[in-house]
Parts: C-alpha cells; structure tokens; sequence
C-alpha cells in the first residue's frame, strides 16, 4: 500500500493537483468524500460538517496538548466530535490497503505510522488570490466574493490549519523537515506539475 497526502495553502492548486495526480495513477482519492461520508453518519449537511471542521475551535486549546487527541473526547461539540471520527475515517482508509492520495485533514501526521509520502503545496498571495478569483467566476454573481474577503479568508484558513497541524503534531508551520517534497506552484500551470510529481513519489516509494 502506497499512500500520498497532500497539505497545502488555501488556494495554490493542492486539491487540482491532487484530483490530477490519482487520475494519472490510478488510485483511490479521498477529498470531499471524507466530508460526504461524515455528514451521512451524522445526518448532517455537507456544508455545515465542513465548517465544523474548520472552525473547531482548537485555538482556544493550550498548545501544551501537543500530539493527545485524549483531552477532545471529553469536549461534546459536535465540532469536536467529528474530528475525532474524522480521524476514524482516515485510519479506516489505510486499512483498505488501497493505493491512495488523500487531500488535507492532516492526515500525513494522523497516518503516520503508514509512511506516507508527505506533500505540501503552496504559492505566493497573488498566485492563491487569482486562483480564487477565478473559481468565484464560476459562482452565481450575487454569491461571489470580493477580493478583500478572498485575502481575509485566506488569512484565517491558513492561520487555522497552522494551528491545528501543531497541535496535532507539536511542529511548526515552518518545519519543512515534515514534508518529503514542497511544491510552489506559483507560475506553473497544474497539469504541468503532474507527471513531475507522479515520477518523483513512485521513485520515493520504490526507494
């Protein structure tokens, strides 16, 4: 079983990148469905599972509770319980021992114990702001956002998924010793960084 996780920053093409990779290769991709099946479980709105689960609060968590998942099943939000069955989910997904690629949800740190090959996927603000803006074009126009909202969102994702990746793991935002390989893809087109990045993990994976 080989499985390769994708972290990445809020708009730099991560999850295409991801989609593109398991197409390439042929293997299971676990994105939304993770959410999908979350939701269903608990006769929840897709929606309002991922939410909760980026905003669960955990700043409000003293960093002292580093790599204890122990102290959240003691927390009733439902917040917080998904989480913890999210987790669940994710370990039930490498025990399929399937091929796999799955995007965000810190699973290179949940799922360490598999040796996953650990990608962290990134771009400057310009590049992240005129990927969104063009994914709002797709949007009915009266539900788009404005570019100061698409900056102010990609501020607090970041900043969130920076807090709980230490919580969860007790290592910066910065410790890029957490990742097998980081890709800026500020410039590049998605699809060009497919075959390059498909070649470079099975090479990982065989070494």
């Amino acid at each position: 079983m080989r499985i390769i996780t994708i972290s990445r920053q809020f708009g730099s093409g991560g999850r295409e990148l991801g989609k593109r990779l398991a197409d390439r290769l042929g293997w299971d991709y676990y994105d939304k469905e993770i959410i999908d099946t979350l939701a269903m479980e608990h006769g929840l709105d897709p929606e309002y599972v991922k939410r909760a689960l980026s905003n669960h609060g955990w700043h409000n968590i003293q960093l002292t509770y580093r790599n204890s998942f122990s102290h959240l099943l003691y927390d009733p939000g439902v917040g917080t319980q998904l989480l913890c069955r999210e987790r669940e989910v994710l370990r039930s997904i490498a025990e399929l021992g399937n091929d796999c690629i799955i995007i965000g949800r810190d699973a290179d740190v949940i799922l360490e114990e598999y040796h996953p090959f650990r990608v962290f996927v990134c771009a400057d603000t310009q590049a992240r702001l005129a990927r969104c803006m063009r994914h709002e074009a797709n949007r009915p126009e009266k539900e788009q956002l404005t570019e100061k909202q698409i900056l102010r969102n990609i501020r607090r994702i970041d900043r969130n998924r920076a807090q709980t990746r230490e919580i969860l793991s007790g290592k910066s935002k910065d410790d890029c010793s957490a990742f097998e390989l980081i890709i800026n893809t500020t410039g590049w087109e998605i699809k060009k960084l497919t075959t390059a990045l498909g070649d470079f993990a099975l090479q990982w994976f065989e070494e």
